[in-house]
């Protein structure tokens, strides 16, 4: 390649380069002007105003003499003439680092559909036009999750359509870019009006399953399985849809004059039974952890069985995914059963510790810290004789067996 061939072809890339860099300029002030007809008119003007300043006012004032006295009025003729065309976006300039004080500068305009006639309409039970209003929305804008939700809410709840509803659901949670936050709320939402609508707890726990299916192994997974295990029973969701009758019982007379009012406590539930059933229910479902945290304190406060005890909680504690404040709890709960039942001073240290070396720089590390440090007083009362009452062994013994079958 010649040097005459490298220049020309150097030349036209950096002709190009230009070029597309003016055009991208030019394109992107369009689009961010209010008035894009009138911007592309200034441009008009303005390159062969700017083309005649360099190609003949220029040149001819290089030659001196009598040219430089034609050149001064033609500069400043050109010059007035697009400070006047320029006056408005010159002003607007300078005044920038003030109004953008108060109206954000200039951000770009993020699109956002407007519900507010759709919720009017759907108040005046107009259910169908407030579908049709939301779904023009949504052309705009068809990953929008408050329209979708809304569309979902109407077609559940007030036209009882759930299979439309929980295509719309479904539509929703396919769409890229959602964070899970919003999947699993919309999951949980067709969830509820499963149980509401048509009192299905099986659609409802399929909902919810849904949930453990996208996310496993997370967090959210634990959550909708706790959900799951807490759904009412058909009987119970059939008893919700009953008319409600509430029966105000006849107050004790002559309270006052009573000299005994322990016979007016409420009965405490039985803990064999509640344990009873807690097992049953965590052979069902193994994930609750509201039912194996009751488990445990009542094999502590119950049975007397910390060993029992510390094994629920420590199945909680280390299961993975499990959010880091309920954690703290379990922890801090175990090491009130170990200061209640008689476990020594190096157990409790021991469990408080494991709060502080999960982070050491947070809050619930703070708290651990401040009781460490007054552990010992916090264990002196609990100094009393531990009696072993006769049958207790057997009892220990059996306990395992019939409540876990360990």
């Amino acid at each position: 390649m010649t040097d005459r061939t490298y220049n020309i072809v150097r030349g036209i890339v950096l002709l190009a380069i230009a070029l597309s860099f003016f055009g991208w300029v030019l394109i992107r002030c369009l689009k961010r002007s209010g008035e894009p007809r009138k911007l592309l008119l200034k441009w008009v003007i303005t390159v062969p105003v700017m083309w005649f300043l360099v190609a003949v006012v220029a040149p001819m004032a290089l030659q001196g003499g009598i040219y430089t006295r034609i050149c001064l009025p033609l500069t400043a003729g050109c010059a007035i003439a697009l400070t006047i065309l320029w006056r408005h976006s010159i002003a607007e300039l300078a005044a920038k680092p003030f109004t953008m004080l108060y109206d954000g500068g200039s951000q770009d305009w993020i699109p956002k559909p407007g519900y507010s006639i759709a919720q009017s309409r759907q108040k005046k039970g107009q259910y169908l036009e407030a579908i049709a209003e939301i779904r023009r929305q949504l052309e705009r804008l068809p990953t929008d999750v408050e329209g979708q939700m809304l569309l979902a809410k109407i077609q559940a709840q007030d036209l009882k359509d759930l299979p439309a509803a929980e295509l719309t659901i479904e539509s929703l949670c396919a769409q890229p870019g959602h964070a899970p936050q919003i999947i699993m709320s919309a999951l949980y939402a067709m969830a509820d009006w499963h149980l509401q609508v048509a009192q299905d707890r099986a659609a409802a726990e399929r909902a919810l399953q849904k949930v453990i299916t996208l996310f496993p192994e997370t967090e959210f997974a634990l959550s909708a399985a706790h959900r799951i295990a807490h759904l009412s029973s058909p009987a119970m969701l059939l008893a919700s849809q009953e008319e409600k009758k509430f029966i105000v019982p006849e107050g004790v007379k002559n309270l006052g004059l009573l000299r005994d009012h322990e016979h007016l406590k409420p009965a405490e539930p039985n803990p064999e039974q509640v344990a009873g059933e807690c097992v049953k229910h965590l052979e069902q479902h193994p994930l609750d952890m509201e039912a194996r945290e009751k488990l445990a304190v009542i094999y502590a406060d119950h049975y007397g069985r910390l060993d029992l005890a510390a094994g629920e909680l420590e199945e909680m504690i280390t299961h993975p995914h499990q959010p880091g404040r309920l954690v703290v709890h379990w922890l801090n709960l175990l090491a009130d059963l170990q200061i209640r039942h008689g476990a020594n001073y190096e157990a409790v240290r021991e469990t408080l510790q494991r709060i502080v070396d999960r982070a050491p720089d947070g809050a619930a590390a703070e708290l651990a810290r401040h009781r460490l440090a007054l552990l010992k007083l916090e264990m002196k009362p609990k100094d009393k004789s531990q009696a072993v009452r006769l049958g207790s062994y057997e009892q220990n013994i059996g306990l395992k067996r019939g409540l876990r079958g360990r």
